[in-house]
């Protein structure tokens, strides 16, 4: 079959490549889509990062191996030890965990010390089959399409940081960054009656999107300072969401937090950040990260509750998919494309 290869930093080659065996407890998906994900471009400009150089202490992959994890598809065969249906619609929540550490035995799985990712630790959805352990599928309600189940992975992502953040009914918000992500805690934070929120970001396609998806103040930062909108329309925000992954925006969300408040930090940063720890302390503002979702075995919670949010219409993925493109170009209208800070893509799935 063909497969989307990760050999390091800039260097993605579709293969032909033999399918993975399947074991007891392991299901093969036949994919529909797989997203490409903002960690797929960490990687693929300054990787590897998370993706491991030698054997993953889990799952024992090294690269090269087939990379992509936001994935949907339909179940095509299933080991001698899985209930599941063949034919049935699936998401995979691709969470590796080794069960043992300190976190596995309390079940955060989700971080684990020797953890990883199906696409990032193992084989995963740029091909035309992946293999995944039976906990890993999540089946999605029938009215959902197959390629859009692979956004339940990340507006779980969403999900959670809504949840790390404690976010209640009526809670201001600023969110910092309009990408893919952005957008998906935008929507999480409006299906949870947070109002108002607020959006800084500085391309104009990715504020066009935050309006589309119901933002009530949208910020251009480069001629507002958006620190002093929200401080004058609001006095602060009650949660402030950073998921631009730089300094600046680290500390405007900080900035803009009221006294009391939380930021909650989703993105994942390529260098170090400073902060002001004086600002925080004084003013009793809370810090926290939101690592990914929660797993575990046939863990269903943040994403079966997405996929659900899917179904009824409370989430919209359709509205971020910009581009649908086949697996043979997913270097050049894919990765290249999106690394390109011209790009106006938001969400771009790739079809085998």
């Amino acid at each position: 079959m063909r497969a989307a290869r990760y050999y390091g930093a800039g260097d993605v080659r579709v293969e032909d490549v033999e399918p993975d065996p399947i074991g007891p407890n392991d299901v093969r998906i036949d994919v529909a889509a797989t997203g490409i994900c903002g960690s797929d471009l960490h990687e693929y400009e300054a990787g590897p990062m998370t993706i491991p150089t030698e054997a993953h202490p889990v799952t024992g992959a090294t690269l090269p191996f087939t990379i992509g994890h936001e994935i949907g598809g339909t179940i095509a065969e299933t080991g001698r030890d899985v209930d599941l249906e063949v034919g049935t619609t699936v998401a995979v929540n691709p969470i590796v965990w080794c069960g043992s550490c300190r976190y596995c035995v309390r079940g955060a799985y989700h971080l684990c010390e020797n953890g990883g990712f199906v696409g990032l630790s193992k084989n995963g959805g740029f091909a035309e089959n992946v293999v995944v352990s039976a906990e890993k599928v999540v089946p999605v309600p029938d009215s959902l399409p197959a390629e859009l189940a692979a956004l339940v992975e990340p507006f779980s992502v969403g999900l959670h940081a809504i949840h790390q953040a404690d976010l209640s009914a009526g809670d201001s918000v600023a969110v910092f960054g309009g990408g893919p992500i952005g957008n998906m805690v935008i929507q999480a934070a409006l299906a949870a009656n947070a109002a108002p929120v607020y959006v800084s970001e500085p391309r104009d396609a990715r504020r066009e999107y935050a309006e589309r998806v119901g933002a009530d103040r949208v910020i251009d930062p480069t001629e507002t300072d958006p620190v002093e909108r929200i401080t004058a329309d609001l006095g602060g925000v009650d949660i402030a969401f950073e998921v631009a992954g730089i300094e600046p925006t680290l500390n405007q969300a900080i900035e803009c937090t009221r006294s009391g408040g939380r930021v909650t930090v989703v993105s994942l940063f390529e260098e170090r950040a400073a902060i002001d720890p004086f600002d925080v302390v004084t003013r009793e503002v809370t810090v926290n990260g939101s690592a990914a979702f929660h797993a575990g075995p046939r863990a269903t919670d943040e994403a079966g509750v997405t996929a659900r949010n899917f179904a009824d219409g409370t989430l919209d993925p359709e509205l971020l998919v910009t581009s649908r493109i086949e697996l043979e170009d997913i270097v050049e209208d894919g990765f290249e494309r999106l690394v390109d800070p011209s790009n106006d893509e938001m969400k771009v799935l790739v079809r085998p």
